[in-house]
């Protein structure tokens, strides 16, 4: 009988104290032709993606389609309710008044949006109820950032993206293994 054998891989991680000196680090990483495999921040930081080299989040178009197929539906069943399948003449007014249908379209539409946008960042962050949280670290919720360095071949060089990352700020790095597999993020 075969086993299962469960894939890993080993990883930088890299501590900051300060949003300044992660977005210094990451161009410099990334010049040196490093894969960064993701950024943790305790708090939004603009432009840190785009320094990380991580792909875009497609999470906007998703919620905008679902927002229109919401609102595209409603406003079919509801044309559809009052000129095909229940139509009243209540004093003379046309079947299928569209501007009457716009607020509940809109709002059926918006709530479309939300529903599938929660459902897609729970789907691809395998967030499900029970779930235990694993941080790279924990401080990475309250003061820290960290910067997860994929080591992708034996030209890895550990030493030497320790002390660029020290040049740049870093307050502590660790190498780990971690489970592989699945899509990964960077590398642009």
């Amino acid at each position: 009988m075969k086993q299962a054998t469960r894939s890993t891989r080993r990883v930088l991680v890299a501590l900051f104290d300060h949003e300044d000196r992660v977005k210094a680090a990451l161009p410099a990483l990334r010049e040196r032709g490093y894969r960064i495999e993701d950024v943790y921040a305790p708090y939004a930081v603009h432009g840190l993606e785009r320094a990380a080299g991580l792909a875009p989040s497609r999470l906007g178009w998703l919620c905008g389609a679902a927002g229109l197929a919401g609102a595209g539906l409603m406003l079919w069943f509801e044309v559809w309710v009052s000129a095909a399948d229940w139509a009243l003449n209540v004093g003379g007014k046309p079947f299928a008044s569209l501007p009457a249908f716009v607020p509940v379209a809109f709002e059926a539409g918006v709530l479309a949006a939300g529903l599938t946008t929660v459902a897609a960042l729970f789907a691809v962050s395998r967030l499900w109820p029970g779930k235990r949280a694993s941080l790279v670290d924990p401080r990475v919720t309250d003061d820290r950032f960290a910067v997860v360095v994929d080591e992708t071949d034996a030209a890895f060089d550990p030493e030497e993206v320790r002390s660029l990352l020290a040049a740049h700020g870093a307050i502590s790095t660790d190498e780990r293994v971690v489970p592989g597999g699945g899509a990964r993020r960077s590398g642009r």
